[in-house]
């Protein structure tokens, strides 16, 4: 894993954005296509509204590039709380994607449980069976969970599927995420986390013992194509 600590959040989120054109260009010279899966929240929104500018814009064949997403609430995607809705509005529906090349989390009329195997089938179909993604875009909460791979949750030890929707209690809805397994086997990885409330878990998962019932992100391995990109609020 390779930690970069920036002094300020402006800085990150174009290092972040120049590598997503970055590998952007190196996975379409090798592959033909860039396939990434995307967060939610407010650093990749950030990360998102950058790419949508001329200045990045331009540097992308974004006919090349099929988009999935890490996790998402189990809501419609006009919903406020939609991962997919946010990315459409900084992103998505300002660059020239292909439409059939968008892979949104959710679709209308079928049960969660059931949309998370239609959902790994089309990740099969773009990515073949092998699985790997040339690029996945993390973030982590204050409780040190990544996509929506939660604390104490028995989607942590699932070893088989690619794709898993259950009921978050605490939440009380239903998420669908991406499961560690067919995350760990991208080709590149970044992860985004800032801000004092992240120093706890960060300090966990970078230098505790490996608990990942308690801070999920420790299933993700620290392979040196895995970048975390955090401040000095959170790194301490």
């Amino acid at each position: 894993m390779n930690i970069t600590v920036f002094n300020d959040l402006e800085t990150l989120y174009k290092k972040a954005a120049d590598l997503f054109v970055d590998l952007s260009k190196k996975s379409i010279e090798k592959n033909n296509r860039f396939a990434v899966a995307l967060s939610g929240g407010s650093s990749p929104k950030a990360i998102f509204s950058l790419l949508a500018t001329q200045e990045y814009a331009e540097k992308i064949e974004w006919n090349k590039v099929y988009v999935f997403w890490v996790d998402e609430r189990w809501v419609p995607l006009n919903d406020d709380k939609s991962n997919a809705r946010m990315t459409f509005e900084t992103l998505l529906d300002k660059v020239p994607v292909v439409r059939d090349h968008i892979f949104p989390m959710y679709q209308d009329g079928i049960q969660p449980e059931n949309y998370a195997e239609v959902y790994e089938q089309q990740i099969r179909n773009v990515l073949g069976n092998e699985g790997v993604f040339d690029f996945i875009l993390l973030g982590m909460g204050d409780d040190g969970h990544t996509a929506s791979l939660f604390p104490g949750e028995a989607v942590l030890d699932e070893k088989e599927k690619w794709v898993a929707a259950y009921y978050l209690k605490p939440q009380e809805m239903f998420r669908i995420t991406l499961t560690a397994p067919l995350i760990n086997k991208a080709e590149n990885i970044l992860a985004v986390a800032f801000g004092e409330s992240k120093k706890h878990a960060l300090n966990e998962i970078l230098n505790g013992e490996y608990n990942p019932a308690l801070y999920p992100m420790q299933l993700i391995d620290k392979k040196e194509s895995f970048q975390f990109f955090t401040d000095e609020k959170a790194k301490g």
